[in-house]
Formats: structure tokens, sequence, C-alpha cells
């Protein structure tokens, strides 16, 4: 896996006044609506001189993380229904007036501004937000183009639209949203959950090959990648233990107890495949640190899709109690812990943020076949921050000489870098396309949607979220066997030149 900071250049719509030799230059202040973000000039034009690592291109990411962050804050807040009775004093949900209604809309019964229906209208003016500019955005590779600045510029303008987007879809009546949006939703989802599966699995595989590459040079290289390892099967065996402890209990919780085991014999036989000879013989920097990170992400799956699940009672010596949850194995009475689950929300959407971002680096980085060409990349040295280098330089990798040849021969190479862009901005608007899809089925519980609350998904949880979380950590597993097995689908010509193929020969030529 490779990220990259943005490459730091100077930026020619931010210059405002010509300089010239021997003549003190005069900065001419930017219009009002410049300033104000409503012009074609970057928000950088606000910020103080004195941050000068806050450049256009992660200036404007950061907004746009700030406003899914901010959107999905609203949704929090109308899906609780503690929020909605003291700040409205209404139980039943927030309603608007009906002769308002009537009069905008036409409408007779007019929708609910709160609960599940809120959250999939805020939500579907999110997507379509990021879904328009992921399509205007397509193809662009200069960050100086008039595309770009749609990307970069017009915030205020920007966040109109969203809000007018927002206000249509409350417009829409819930027998025309519901049905078609849901679905929408559920797939969008699905996607977003493979596409996070994709990035961990590609980032223990760069990570695991980056230093492997060291090992074979310097013994402190294999020293580090032996302590990684033994670090994350360390943590994913404490995590193990702990789930035992807090979420099974003798007297029931069997499907806990078959699930935790199941997920540890998963650990166990990706840890057995990826030191196996003949894995080796096909992938020579295989091993076990790949190995312990995907263990580690599943016992986080576990452990998310363990908490989201309903509560187990249970009758014993004639009293009813609840079982599978922390806190419950010494049969106190039932009190929700928001703690463990608001961690795991918290994780979940560290996650969501990770790879909106990665997601749109490795799109510009290596092409639209991105998903297949991370896996195949060679470092050529080791690295600790091998995931993030200080510099961009796709013409020099394996997809940079073939994406854009025309580029280097037409223009000089110092033009081309300060033109190229530092992510794709369309993979990015995309991501966050699916993110804010995620995100909707997420806080409504999937395919029980109705009647949602935001207190009970994070404490009493619904089977439909405990099932998602299971299938996305069998998909995980099932991923990563078919990155250890892909090599012997198919059998590649020998490189008569390489050094095993040379020695084989080699071999034969004496035996004969």
């Amino acid at each position: 896996m490779v990220g990259a900071k943005a490459v730091t250049s100077p930026n020619t719509s931010l210059r405002l006044a010509p300089q010239r030799r021997g003549v003190n230059s005069v900065i001419v202040s930017p219009p009002f609506y410049q300033v104000s973000c409503c012009g074609p000039v970057p928000c950088t034009c606000c910020c103080p001189s004195r941050w000068p690592a806050l450049t256009e291109s992660p200036c404007s990411r950061l907004f746009y993380i700030l406003l899914q962050v901010g959107t999905s804050a609203v949704c929090c807040l109308l899906l609780s229904r503690t929020v909605v009775e003291r700040v409205w004093g209404k139980a039943h949900g927030i309603q608007m007036p009906s002769g308002l209604c009537a009069h905008l809309f036409g409408l007779s019964q007019c929708p609910v501004l709160s609960g599940s229906g809120a959250v999939y209208r805020v939500c579907a003016g999110t997507a379509t937000f990021h879904l328009l500019q992921a399509v205007l955005l397509i193809d662009l590779h200069s960050r100086t183009s008039l595309r770009a600045q749609l990307h970069n510029s017009f915030w205020l303008l920007k966040l109109l639209f969203l809000l007018g987007l927002c206000a249509v879809a409350f417009c829409i009546p819930d027998e025309h949203l519901f049905p078609a949006w849901h679905y929408i939703g559920i797939c969008g989802g699905f996607t977003f959950i493979l596409l996070q599966l994709v990035l961990i699995t590609a980032f223990a595989h760069s990570w695991n090959k980056n230093w492997q590459t060291g090992a074979a040079q310097d013994c402190r290289w294999l020293l580090a990648v032996l302590l990684t390892t033994l670090g994350f099967y360390s943590t994913a065996g404490a995590a193990a233990v702990l789930l035992f402890q807090h979420y099974t209990h003798p007297a029931g919780c069997l499907l806990n107890k078959m699930l935790l085991s199941l997920h540890l014999c998963f650990c166990g036989l990706l840890s057995f495949l990826s030191i196996a000879p003949c894995i080796r013989l096909k992938q020579p920097c295989s091993g076990l640190l790949q190995a312990s990170i995907i263990s580690c992400y599943i016992m986080y799956l576990t452990f998310s899709a363990l908490s989201s699940r309903p509560p187990e009672r249970v009758i014993l010596q004639g009293q009813n109690h609840t079982l599978c949850l922390p806190g419950l194995s010494k049969m106190e009475s039932h009190t929700p812990d928001t703690s463990l689950a608001l961690m795991s929300a918290g994780i979940m959407y560290a996650c969501v943020l990770f790879a909106c971002n990665e997601a749109s680096y490795l799109a510009e980085v290596f092409g639209p076949l991105w998903i297949v060409k991370v896996y195949s990349y060679e470092f050529q040295k080791p690295s600790l921050c091998f995931c993030c280098p200080k510099t961009v330089e796709p013409e020099e990798g394996p997809s940079g000489v073939a994406a854009r040849p025309a580029d280097q021969e037409t223009s000089p190479a110092p033009p081309v870098q300060v033109q190229q862009l530092s992510y794709s901005y369309s993979a990015f608007h995309f991501v966050f396309f699916l993110a804010s899809l995620y995100v909707m089925v997420t806080l409504t519980n999937w395919f029980s949607y109705e009647g949602a609350e935001l207190e009970k998904t994070f404490t009493t949880g619904s089977w439909a979220t405990f099932w998602v979380k299971v299938a996305s950590c069998w998909a995980c597993v099932l991923l990563y066997l078919g990155l250890l097995l892909a090599p012997f689908c198919w059998s590649p010509t020998p490189d008569p030149q390489h050094p095993i193929f040379r020695r084989h020969c080699h071999r034969v030529s004496i035996a004969k």
C-alpha cells in the first residue's frame, strides 16, 4: 500500500499581483466573493501564511472530510429519540406543518423530519452531491484545469447546493423514496465494505512485502518484522481472550462460542498457509506479518459483530437473565454499556475516512485497475514510511509510463510534476458516495430500518447488522485466501535470465 502527501507547489490562481525586479510588489486583496469561497480561488487564500503545509490539495480533502463528519452528526441527531424529545418535545418525531407542506409541495402526508426517514433523505442528498462531482471530474489529471476548480473552490456555493439537494429529498414522499433508495443503499454499503477489505488486505500485503525486502538485506529489518508480527499476534490473542470472557457464558451464548472458535481457526489456517512451502514457492515474500495483521482485523470484525448482536435471555433458577453482553456474565441487571459500542463506531468511521482518502490516491497512482495492480507493486527498497512517501512519481511506477506517456513527450518534466494530481478527484468523490450509503444503512440497521433509533443501534443491536458484519469477516478471509492462492491459477512463463531459472537449468544439464 502506498499513500502520499500532496506535492507542494505554488498555485498560479493565488498570484493576485505580478512581481517585477526592482519594483516592490503590491498584493491586491481578493474581492469579497472570492474571500467568502464563492469564487474560483481556493479557500487557502484565507489561511494565514504561517501554515505553509496547508496547501490546496490537503485543504480540500480536509473540508470534504469535515463536511462528511457534519452530515453524519446531523443524521445521528435526527435519529436520536432522546434529542428529538428534549429539543422539540415530541415523542413521535418532528412533523412538518401540514399547511406549509400542502402549500409548498402539495402533499397530503408531510414527511417526518426525524428518524430513519430523515437519515435516508440527508444521506440521499450527500450521496447525490458526491456522485455528481465524481461524474464531472472523470479523467481529470491536471490541477490547473477548469474542472479542478470545481473540486477545490466554490465552497459556499457547494454547501448551498448540498443543502438544496437535502431539501429536495425531504419533499419526496416515503412511498417513492424508501423502496428504491433502500436497495441502492444496501448495494452501496456492501460495495464499500468490499472496498475496505481490499484496502486492508493490500495494506497487509504491501507492508509484509516491503519489510521482507529489507529483511533479506539487513538483520535489523528482520528483527523489526519479528517484533511487529509478535505484537500483532499478541493483540489478536488478547482480543480473543477478552471476547471469550465478556461475550460468552457457561449457561448460553452458544452462537458466540462457535463464532469465536471458527474465527480463531481461520486465523490459524491463514497463518499456516502464509508460510507453507508451496505458497512461498509462488510468493517468496509471503510471511507471518501479513497474516498477523489480517488476524487482528478478523478479531476487530468479530468484536464489532458480537457488540451488534441483540442480547440473549435465558431462565436460570427461576429468574430471567440477560447474557452475551459485557458486564452481564455475573447475572447483573441489564444496563446497556455504550462505551464499547461508541468505540466500535469510532473505529468504523476512522476506517471510512481512511478508505476514502487512500482509495483516491491509489486510483491516481495505479489507474482504473488499482484494485489489482496494488497487490503486484514491487518495492525497490524498504522504508519505515513506505505507505506515505514524501513525493509522488507516477511516471516511474508501474502505471505512470503506460498511463500518460504523451505528457512526458510533449511537455518537460517539471511542469508535469507541478500540474499533476496527488490523488484522483473523481475516485475521491465516488468513494465518499459509497461511504454516505454505508453510513446510512449502518445507522438504520441495514435491512430493518423501520423504527430505527440511535440508542438501539449503539446499545441493543440487531440481527441484520450482526450477520452483515459476520459476512464481512468471512469475505475478508476469502479475499486473503484468494490473494494467497491466486498464483496457482496460472503458470507464467519463467524468465530465462532469472537467477532461480538459471540455477535450475544448470542442475538439469549436470544431471544429464
